[in-house]
């Protein structure tokens, strides 16, 4: 491991640094970035955070509208061509529709996605499709009523259903929904969300429980494992026809005559790592090279001490350069800890 972290950065005085591509020792290039925009949630899922909340920070050390928008800027000169702008919970940002024009209108950027809970996706659906959305990820665990009230401890479920529909018959092209799947309690919905697929163009994913549940209910038996669930789908299904899907989507199913398809992430079992393509800016402005990195940079602190565009490039690049093999490996080294997947960003 400590190799890893010596290795030294490649300086090509040949090439402008704003032409240079982000990559690391292990080959592999990043062209990709997730961005939260706050870490506020309108619900409190039992595996992100506890019913009072956490120690959300204050509104001074979260990301400004300009602020973000410069970081876009900078990284879509970097290869950099998807964002996605995820939480806490997007939505509750009023200056969303404007990010996503401006990322839209940024020239590199190939797609801008979001992803949701679904809450307030009905009433913004036709403002999003205006700003040029390109994909929406709704998150939802549940089908059933008392489950949801149960895991988010909210209500809130037809909202949901009623933002899914409503993006079903918008103009935005791409369309997932992503289930944590747990046992012995939504495994025996995998059917019920599979059935959404024969007759809408979506993607259904399937996605480990991760260890940021803020101690709630992470090692308590639920963890239903990626090759758990693709054996379950078989028994169900039958022999399974194999598709292309994203790099995260790790094992991507279609059903014969159904319109969508059925994913499923091993975001634990971290078996995907090799394929990784992700840069990610927690709505504080520090830089993770991984979900599960201990160690973070402030870039909003070098935007605020007065940074070039130029410097916070060479500091992306050195960063993600030194990105270890894997999420094991990153999860064991470093020192910072944040307790919540609100504050990672989704």
């Amino acid at each position: 491991m400590a190799e890893n972290l010596t290795q030294s950065y490649p300086d090509n005085g040949t090439l402008k640094q704003s032409a240079l591509p982000i990559i690391d020792q292990f080959g592999r290039s990043f062209t990709y970035v997730r961005i939260a925009l706050n870490e506020q949630c309108n619900l409190r899922c039992i595996y992100c955070m506890p019913e009072e909340g956490i120690d959300f920070r204050t509104e001074d050390k979260l990301l400004t509208t300009e602020e973000i928008c410069r970081f876009i800027k900078i990284i879509s000169k970097m290869g950099v061509s998807k964002i996605r702008f995820t939480g806490g919970e997007p939505l509750l940002r009023k200056d969303l529709p404007k990010l996503i024009q401006f990322a839209k209108g940024t020239p590199g950027l190939e797609s801008v996605h979001l992803t949701t809970n679904g809450l307030l996706l009905s009433k913004q659906i036709q403002e999003l499709e205006r700003a040029g959305l390109s994909g929406i990820n709704i998150s939802l665990d549940t089908l059933d009523y008392e489950k949801f009230k149960k895991i988010t401890r909210r209500d809130g479920l037809d909202l949901v259903l009623d933002g899914l529909e409503k993006a079903m018959q918008s103009t935005i092209k791409s369309i997932k929904l992503n289930v944590v799947a747990m046992r012995d309690f939504n495994n025996d919905e995998i059917m019920d969300f599979v059935a959404l697929t024969k007759d809408n163009d979506i993607t259904v994913r399937f996605i480990e429980l991760m260890p940021f549940d803020s101690h709630q209910i992470w090692k308590t038996g639920k963890f239903y494992g990626a090759d758990h669930i693709v054996s379950d789908l078989e028994k169900q299904l039958g022999e399974l026809k194999n598709v292309a899907g994203s790099p995260t989507e790790h094992h991507v199913f279609k059903i014969d005559d159904y319109k969508g398809k059925v994913a499923v992430i091993p975001a634990y079992s971290r078996s995907l790592c090799g394929e990784c393509s992700r840069v990610r800016i927690t709505a504080d402005g520090k830089l993770l090279n991984c979900l599960y990195s201990q160690s973070e940079t402030n870039l909003r602190g070098m935007i605020r001490s007065g940074a070039s565009d130029e410097e916070i490039q060479d500091k992306i690049r050195k960063v993600m350069w030194n990105k270890l093999k894997d999420g094991w490996e990153a999860q064991h080294y470093g020192k910072e800890h944040r307790e919540s997947m609100t504050q990672i960003g989704g």
